[in-house]
């Protein structure tokens, strides 16, 4: 059904069928009670319909083409959701190796920060920055997360010292809260333009909003295909019934194995350019499951590379595990196996077979053994890497992840355990308002 294909059939020996059906009537309730806004987390569904202000959009590529125009570099300042995102995005759809051809198209290298607290990186970073024009985007809500507050704090200073205040200020480029928060106060003081971070779409479901899109937009990827691919998974993922909405049936599935005791989920995928976005779905699904004691471990597996690491566990191991496999239907490029006439690798049998050939076969092949092996496994097919697939999938992952969080009974839009960390660092900091109370 629809522009994605999923397949179960290698889970039907470890669930049934009929159990899988059995969830219809638990999927129409808890559908409705999504779609009328009235289930858990309802403040923070401003992504179901993917509502775009095309004022905004028109204004955020507006911004990406001056980015374009006076900047060699566009660096990215955020944490968790607010970077993630575009991270995927950039990571997926742009040249792997193309920052110098670039150069000539006037689209910036996107260089992200903030996500740690590694003085190593950011002095390097501050050192290979020195000679190339840079504008900053500053990502974040109240403007005093700790990562890239700090960042936030050294970039800018740095941009200050190089172009003097008043040229820096426009090159700050502010994605923050719409009416408060310190970001806020800062941008209105300086005159740094600003983007608004809906306050209906969580920090990891907010990708498709200016969070996601200014950077994605600066890098050369055509956000309004991106808008599209998600506008059609919206239409194609509204149906209320089990049987024809493979986000609800991913969702039950992913349900019925935890069930089983299967508590660990390893999304793999077979291209590198996935990789960023199987980081984004750790966080999507981590830290909207992971509460009041439940949850599936989200992890990732980059295949065939980790086949020679992490495939033996995956074979051998302990079978707590479920494997999801993103496989690319159609690859953008091709290449093809030589005639090498002394052979000593071997691998004259495989002339004339594509890269994509091969690779699917070991796909295929590792799939078998996996589930010979007792892993159940799931395929999504995405038929190429484009933007108007990355929109689609980043809202097939949404909603399915949505679903998933109310079939295990919690709010899938809260982050309460991520506090426990930041009480203790402020205590042990001895930020204002922190009495240290714990040692270790």
């Amino acid at each position: 059904m629809g522009y994605l294909h999923f397949s179960y059939e290698h889970v039907l020996r470890f669930i049934s069928q009929k159990d899988i059906n059995s969830y219809d009537p638990i999927i129409r309730h808890y559908h409705d009670l999504i779609h009328s806004r009235n289930g858990m987390g309802k403040d923070f569904l401003g992504w179901l319909d993917v509502p775009v202000d095309e004022v905004e959009l028109t204004r955020i590529k507006t911004v990406a083409e001056r980015i374009k125009k006076d900047s060699d570099v566009l660096l990215v300042i955020g944490v968790g959701g607010s970077y993630l995102g575009a991270h995927a995005a950039i990571e997926m759809l742009g040249d792997t190796f193309g920052y110098l051809g670039h150069k000539e198209n006037h689209i910036p290298e996107i260089i992200f920060t903030g996500h740690h607290i590694s003085a190593t990186y950011n002095k390097e970073l501050l050192h290979a920055l020195k000679d190339v024009d840079v504008s900053i985007n500053i990502i974040s809500k109240s403007g005093t997360t700790t990562e890239p507050g700090i960042a936030f704090r050294i970039f800018r200073t740095f941009l200050e010292e190089k172009y003097g205040e008043e040229e820096a200020s426009k090159r700050i480029y502010v994605t923050t809260d719409k009416s408060e928060g310190a970001l806020k106060v800062l941008a209105d003081k300086k005159g740094y333009e600003t983007f608004i971070i809906p306050d209906d779409i969580g920090g990891r479901y907010s990708v498709l909003t200016p969070v996601g899109l200014l950077p994605m937009a600066a890098s050369g990827i055509d956000i309004d295909e991106v808008i599209r691919g998600a506008r059609q998974a919206s239409e194609d993922l509204a149906i209320p019934t089990l049987h024809n909405n493979i986000a609800y049936q991913y969702a039950v599935i992913r349900n019925l194995l935890y069930e089983k005791n299967f508590t660990t989920e390893i999304l793999s995928n077979y291209d590198p350019k996935l990789r960023y976005f199987t980081d984004w779905w750790v966080q999507l699904f981590g830290e909207s499951e992971g509460k009041d004691g439940k949850g599936i471990f989200p992890a990732v597996a980059n295949f065939p590379t980790d086949l020679h690491s992490l495939g033996q566990y995956i074979q051998d191991g302990r079978r707590q595990l479920f494997q999801t496999i993103l496989r690319v239907e159609e690859e953008a490029e091709t290449l093809f196996v030589e005639q090498d006439e002394e052979n000593l690798d071997e691998l004259n049998y495989l002339v004339g077979k594509s890269l994509n050939e091969i690779n699917r076969v070991a796909s295929d092949a590792a799939l078998m053994a996996h589930v010979d092996g007792g892993v159940p496994n799931m395929v999504l097919d995405v038929p190429r890497l484009d933007a108007y697939t990355f929109g689609y999938i980043v809202y097939f992952f949404k909603k399915a992840c949505v679903m998933s969080g109310y079939l295990l009974e919690i709010n899938p839009f809260d982050q309460p355990g991520v506090e426990a960390y930041k009480t203790n660092m402020f205590e042990m900091l001895g930020k204002p308002g922190y009495v240290s109370k714990k040692k270790l």
